[in-house]
């Protein structure tokens, strides 16, 4: 069986001018980056006589038996491009941190890939170097603020702002810097996080256009001064020139399917520690020039999903017009409690236990009231039995299931799921949000700690406490809320698989991103800088003397 990376070698690509002319770009609304991809010229025109439908590809809680999230939404994008729907992808950019660590990449599988697969999960067109830099540039800035005349009192001490990599290094989460004498800095504690999960990543993603982001910039909270008084960029005076170094980030990224399905991929914030959803403007580019824009929300429907819904479409404007539910039977009996060496073996009682998993997220997603559909990507080793059970337990609940088989079929194996999605499409929804925005913030962590994960209650930390009271005082209470927690499980313990209930759930403490504008709650241990497993996955990469790379999934 040939690897993803021999599939997409082999791959007869367009050139991206044709792949731009099929959506109604000409030359002058791209800009090239080699033959095979492009940035997007802003604000594009809208083409009339579309349907501007919006379909959200989430999934069940990953697991080690994989999901294949990715892969549905390129086999579903293709699959209503066969069915003579104009249709564009929209998804996130890789970062290279899960590239080179366990996770691999995030442009599809087997034949429902995006190409060129091996640029866009490494440098691509250097948005994430971008967003990198700037980010760096403002903690620089920053630090040389205080050590010079530090006029508003800036707090060494309670400085917020990182600086961040697109790596997975655990050794870089606590630093001290300014050490080696007067002319090195105020030596202080702080760290790194990985540049999905930081604010200039999400500020990215949530603008509307190059202004909104530099606005959005001003707003960005860097610290606190020794009266515990909040000081943003716009106060040091930093906005214009961050801005500057994302003035072409903020383009999106046009590239294809193996089938020629123009595809954008634009923005990569993580789902456990972001808001898990590719940009904005990628979206809204997206909607304004096809018939079906499909799109990606990041790891499971409780976090991407939810953050999609209560965080992206606040700023996008625009609510799903169906959802896709992806999962396997072997994550289902992973879940279950099924040992990962025996999923290939059918077993209808972790099956059924697994399938509490299912249900949660799929009662999950009809808290929004948008029309759905559950996605059973294929596998070879699932039995009539197996399926069976689960299309059963769906329908009770109200909800179709398809079968799909996007690895191996492409876009010919996801005509059926296509089909229902166009049917769901059609249908009127009844979208809301789960929480209001005049909420306070322990309200709104509760109502999506008790209502999504199934939480019996929150704790909150002393600490959490305090900033709760603080948050309020300042006005910041008007926000929505992203969640920081484990992918892997309902609760803030990633070994507590399948459904728990009656939990606490742990909040220990929150991060104002203002310019982001939300507020990030951080859960249990979880962190803003991964960290490598024992064997990652750069070991098994080569490259040879013509430039060739094996071991890329």
């Amino acid at each position: 069986m040939p690897t993803d990376l021999e599939i997409a070698s082999q791959a007869k690509m367009q050139p991206i001018s044709e792949i731009a002319a099929s959506i109604g770009l000409s030359a002058d609304d791209i800009e090239q980056y080699g033959k095979y991809k492009a940035k997007i010229n802003l604000p594009v025109k809208e083409t009339p006589d579309k349907k501007h439908r919006l379909v959200l590809v989430t999934s069940i809680n990953p697991t080690p038996a994989g999901e294949g999230k990715s892969t549905i939404l390129v086999g579903l994008g293709d699959a209503l491009a066969k069915l003579n729907h104009q249709t564009i992808i929209a998804m996130r950019e890789p970062s290279m941190g899960p590239v080179f660590g366990v996770k691999g990449g995030a442009t599809g599988g087997g034949y429902s890939q995006v190409v060129p697969m091996e640029d866009i999960n490494l440098h691509f067109t250097g948005d994430f170097h971008a967003l990198t830099s700037a980010n760096n540039t403002l903690a620089a800035l920053i630090d040389n603020y205080i050590m010079r005349d530090n006029a508003l009192g800036l707090d060494p001490r309670r400085i917020i702002w990182k600086r961040v990599e697109d790596v997975n290094d655990r050794a870089l989460r606590n630093v001290v810097t300014g050490l080696g004498g007067l002319m090195q800095g105020v030596p202080r504690e702080t760290g790194f996080d990985i540049t999905p999960a930081s604010e200039l990543m999400a500020i990215l993603c949530l603008s509307t256009d190059l202004m909104d982001l530099k606005r959005r910039v001003n707003q960005i909270v860097v610290g606190y001064t020794y009266q515990k008084e909040p000081v943003t960029v716009e106060q040091l005076g930093f906005a214009d020139a961050i801005t500057i170094l994302l003035k072409d980030a903020i383009k999106p990224n046009l590239v294809q399917t193996l089938a020629h399905t123009p595809a954008i991929v634009h923005g990569g914030p993580f789902a456990n520690i972001a808001h898990g959803c590719n940009s904005v403007l990628a979206t809204k580019t997206a909607l304004q020039l096809a018939d079906y824009t499909v799109m990606e929300a990041g790891f499971g429907a409780d976090l991407g999903a939810e953050k999609f819904m209560d965080i992206k479409t606040r700023a996008l404007d625009k609510h799903p017009d169906a959802v896709v539910v992806v999962a396997t039977v072997r994550a289902l009996k992973y879940n279950g409690g099924a040992q990962l060496a025996d999923l290939q073996n059918e077993d209808l009682d972790a099956l059924q236990n697994g399938l509490k998993n299912l249900n949660r997220h799929i009662q999950n997603v009809q808290r929004f009231g948008v029309p759905m559909v559950v996605a059973i990507n294929h596998f070879v080793s699932d039995t009539d039995a197996e399926l069976a059970m689960i299309t059963e337990n769906c329908q009770s609940l109200g909800v179709n299931v398809v079968t799909a088989d996007a690895w191996a079929k492409g876009g010919e194996g996801t005509l059926d799921l296509a089909e229902e999605v166009v049917r769901l499409a059609d249908q009127p929804a009844d979208f809301h949000h789960l929480y209001s925005l005049d909420q306070t913030i322990e309200e709104k962590v509760t109502t999506i700690a008790t209502k999504v994960y199934g939480a019996a209650r929150v704790e909150f930390s002393k600490k959490a406490k305090n900033q709760l009271k603080q948050f309020a005082d300042r006005g910041w209470n008007d926000m929505p809320v992203c969640i920081a927690k484990t992918q892997y499980s309902f609760t803030d313990d990633q070994t507590q698989l399948g459904a728990p209930t009656d939990f606490v759930f742990h909040i220990r403490e929150f991060v104002p991103k203002l310019g982001a504008g939300f507020v990030v709650a951080l859960s249990g241990n979880m962190l803003t800088m991964p960290g490598l497993s024992k064997t990652p996955a750069a070991v098994k990469m080569t490259i040879d003397e013509e430039g060739t790379i094996t071991g890329l999934f």
